[in-house]
């Protein structure tokens, strides 16, 4: 597979979409009376501003057409904000819905609009109790019904009939690590709202082939947890036909395939990694060094840990599109007991570092911790995992996979230097050398096999395991790859033809990788996930169907012609973010523009109140609803 970007016509070409947003049907908004276009470019029109910073005050948008109403999830308030779309140019805030009459202390997550019905996913307080579906009128707000589901539903989404509502039951564990629920599909059938009748798919089925799943590339690693609790549904696309959905199960790096008449998992399919060292699926790995250095490592891939997930159909088939966002999980990361006191040698007596594993559980680590040639202990007490430093005293990394960045036996080299491989983050829950049966082979500290009465005590990593694959995948139904941008996203993002703000006057290049909540922090994410793809939504216009998708950190969205599935075609970036070198903060979002995209809903020329075709975002760290106009744009 091969991905370019080619100046300043940048196209993607190939040899071979938390939380809700619009219906998230294939093909469920679709243009096609109206002309097709050669290409599509966005340009601002407004916003709507809660003025809550970094609150998620505006994370998921949804819109009724009927109505000509925004539904926009306020997590901060536990409700729904409802804006009057009428006027696209001055988006207002015209009432709210309120959660706490259904659970008193429950978070709204997720909401969908469909048929002249809003369906919202609430999360319970607490979070591993099982949680609700609401069903609304949208004309005037009135609640039809609702219905208990599983734990924590973080994704809603309806049929294309829009009688049955799923949500995507995640199933976090508390942060102490105490209660691990199971995730779960909810597929409510709302026919008679006042009745409604939820059926689950779950995943007890797979419980006892957790060993089988792993040897398929399904990550199963919570510790102590069976397959039903470890796996967690994030996000749902669902068939046109209403049959099927797909299941991203982000943490797993897996799609679940569920047969929604039975309500029933009929397959889990590993989303497998992206080849660091292969040309065109680099990345900028240190967050140090503040220049873009975009290359390939031998030994380094990219887990695809897909958030959001939109559908499509070409030619009678349908397409799958993922955001490969990457998430690691970190559970008790701000509890000292987890962590233990840190040791100090010069107390007497001397204070012991006991981490308790039992509160927590964190999986991302460093490179240049994990492999520091004076092994773990050092970081008990601060950041050290203590499931890792009872799995051994230290790490290795394999020479004859490292040896370019000078590992050998018993010392990593440079390779753990801020400005190569240091600074990245990786899990250190696999990747190291096993037997035969799964179990870590161990090493002597000077990278020896053990001998005679020797006892291995370090594990030795041949393959780095990084998060997100920074790009979106194009799968069939069976969850096959057909497509991956590889590091095209990074590489615009480096280029002179990308700018940004909404007269698009900036260059990215001097603010690349950012976070989204910082000002002048050039590379600042690309230890971590880059640019953070994580929420897309997907339009057809005549005969072209056009992906919107959405940078978590560095902001702004991409825009591809999809409609051959093997060969996206780029088509333009906006980033409305307008001030970069001055960190927001609560209290002074004025200028700033928009902040941290988290959903996006598309509509049509023909649904929209003006007549053209728009595109909005919920921005969850600015707290402001984003429209955008999407321009068609003709050669003759």
């Amino acid at each position: 597979m091969k991905n370019l970007y080619l100046g300043a016509g940048v196209i993607l070409a190939a040899t071979l979409t938390a939380c809700g947003g619009d219906s998230n049907q294939p093909d469920a908004v679709v243009d096609e009376a109206v002309r097709t276009p050669d290409s599509i470019k966005l340009s601002y029109v407004s916003r709507y501003s809660t003025g809550s910073f970094d609150a998620s005050a505006a994370e998921i948008p949804a819109y009724d057409a009927a109505s000509q109403r925004l539904f926009v999830v306020n997590a901060e308030q536990g409700e729904l904000d409802v804006l009057d779309l009428s006027d696209p140019e001055n988006p207002v805030k015209i009432d709210a819905i309120s959660v706490a009459g259904i659970a008193p202390g429950a978070e709204v997550n997720s909401v969908a609009a469909s048929h002249g019905l809003v369906a919202v996913a609430i999360e319970a307080e607490p979070k591993t109790d099982n949680g609700f579906v609401a069903l609304y009128q949208a004309s005037d707000l009135t609640l039809l019904g609702s219905q208990r589901v599983g734990a924590q539903p973080d994704m809603v989404a309806f049929t294309p009939d829009g009688t049955r509502v799923l949500t995507a039951n995640e199933g976090e564990p508390s942060d102490d690590y105490q209660t691990d629920p199971e995730g779960s599909i909810s597929i409510v059938d709302f026919s008679d709202p006042s009745n409604p009748v939820v059926s689950t798919a779950d995943f007890t089925a797979y419980n006892g082939q957790e060993e089988s799943l792993r040897n398929q590339g399904v990550r199963i690693y919570g510790p102590g947890a069976s397959a039903a609790q470890d796996l967690e549904p994030e996000y749902i696309a669902v068939s046109a036909d209403g049959n099927t959905a797909w299941v991203t199960l982000q943490e797993n790096n897996a799609l679940a395939k569920v047969d929604i008449a039975t309500a029933t998992i009929t397959d889990i399919v590993s989303l497998g990694e992206i080849d660091r060292s292969v040309e065109g699926n680099g990345i900028d790995a240190s967050d140090d060094d503040e220049v873009i250095n975009i290359r390939t490592f031998a030994g380094v891939v990219g887990l695809y840990l897909p958030d959001s997930i939109h559908g499509y159909t070409v030619n009678g088939k349908t397409y799958l599109v993922t955001a490969n966002e990457g998430d690691a999980r970190a559970w008790g990361e701000d509890n000292d007991d987890y962590w233990g006191e840190e040791a100090d040698a010069k107390v007497v007596p001397p204070v012991a570092c006991e981490p308790d594993a039992s509160q927590g559980f964190v999986e991302e680590f460093r490179v240049k911790h994990l492999v520091h040639n004076s092994g773990f202990a050092r970081r008990c007490g601060d950041d050290l995992p203590p499931q890792l430093s009872a799995l051994a005293e230290g790490a290795l990394l394999d020479p004859a996979v490292f040896g370019y960045c000078g590992a050998t036996a018993g010392d990593s080299g440079d390779c753990r230097e801020d400005d190569v491989l240091g600074r990245l983050n990786i899990t250190w829950t696999m990747g190291y050398k096993t037997d035969v049966d799964g179990q870590p082979l161990k090493f002597m500290a000077n990278g020896s096999q053990p001998e005679g009465d020797e006892v291995g005590t370090h594990i030795m990593y041949d393959t780095l395991y990084s998060y997100g694959g920074r790009s979106f995948s194009i799968r069939d139904d069976s969850g096959d790859l057909v497509f991956d941008s590889g590091d095209a996203i990074e590489q615009f993002l480096a280029s002179d033809d990308c700018k940004l703000g909404s007269e698009r006057s900036i260059d990215c290049a001097d603010y690349f990788n950012s976070g989204h909540d910082e000002g002048n922090a050039i590379d600042s994410r690309s230890d971590a996930k880059g640019p953070e793809p994580e929420g897309l939504t997907i339009g057809q216009i005549g005969d072209k169907h056009f992906l919107f998708l959405g940078l978590e950190r560095m902001g702004g969205v991409l825009v591809y012609d999809i409609t051959d599935p093997a060969a996206p075609v780029y088509q333009d970036y906006l980033n409305s973010r307008e001030t970069w070198d001055v960190a927001p903060e609560a209290g002074n979002l004025d200028g700033y523009g928009d902040l941290g995209p988290e959903g996006l809903v598309f509509i049509s020329a023909a649904d929209s109140a003006n007549g053209k075709a728009l595109l909005v975002v919920g921005n969850e760290v600015s707290g402001s609803t984003a429209i955008y106009e999407v321009q068609s744009v003709f050669s003759e």
